[in-house]
């Protein structure tokens, strides 16, 4: 697999549509700091890392509005890819949807939000936009 980020965002998205409830993702330590954000941000109901002895995996409870059966999470865009990264300095830093979603960013402190790396005054390649 040469974009391990650009499957696991396409595992959500898939699972989003397939209105599942969970989803299961091999996992990595990237992919464990992602799935942090995006359970502190609200955008997933919850989720654990099982361990299998090798990797493990990600067991990810996906967040629906039951009234409508709409998801919290609306697009997942991956911007930094293989063939083509993308890096950003704090003052450049991208704002989704005029601050209504958010850029998830890996920096040289770690994983984090847009809004994160502009306080702590930090750049780095930007991974995904989420809303």
């Amino acid at each position: 697999m040469t974009d391990p980020i650009a499957d696991y965002l396409t595992r959500l998205r898939n699972a989003i549509n397939a209105n599942h409830r969970v989803v299961d993702i091999p996992a990595s330590n990237l992919k464990k700091a992602i799935t942090k954000i995006l359970f502190d941000k609200g955008y997933i109901l919850n989720y654990k890392f099982v361990d299998d002895g090798l990797k493990g995996t990600i067991k990810i409870a996906l967040k629906f509005d039951h009234v409508n059966n709409v998801s919290a999470i609306r697009k997942l865009i991956r911007v930094s890819k293989p063939g083509l990264r993308k890096y950003t300095g704090y003052k450049d830093m991208p704002r989704v949807i005029n601050g209504l979603g958010i850029a998830i960013i890996s920096t040289s402190q770690g994983v984090m939000t847009d809004k994160e790396a502009r306080d702590l005054k930090v750049g780095g390649e930007v991974l995904c936009y989420v809303y």
